[in-house]
């Protein structure tokens, strides 16, 4: 094996073990708070985000749940508006999760 495919091996190795522990981290997140707004539509799954997120202190972490597909781009674009942090987003069918860590 040459050194520039050593070398390699080496940073493939360390990159795809961060994303593991990255992966890790990101599947314990906690909510401090959970808001559930399935079946509601824009703008309430928004306004409602925004009155929890002000509800909380710094640094917890609230959880959006939301089946509203507007609601990908609206509560990213809130948290960015506002200066939250959009910590991990999932989708497990109509189901959207978000983790926000308020500023």
């Amino acid at each position: 094996m040459t050194k520039v495919q050593t070398y390699c091996l080496i940073v493939y190795n360390l990159i795809d073990n961060k994303s593991a522990d990255q992966e890790e981290k990101m599947s314990d997140i906690k909510a401090d708070v959970i808001l559930d707004t399935k079946g509601l539509s824009c703008p309430m799954p928004v306004l409602k985000t925004k009155k929890a997120i002000d509800g909380l202190q710094s640094g917890q972490v609230l959880e959006v749940i939301a089946t509203d597909p507007g609601s990908k781009s609206d509560i990213p674009a809130l948290l960015r508006r506002l200066g939250h942090e959009l910590v991990q987003t999932k989708e497990n069918g109509d189901v959207i999760e978000f983790y926000i860590k308020k500023a």
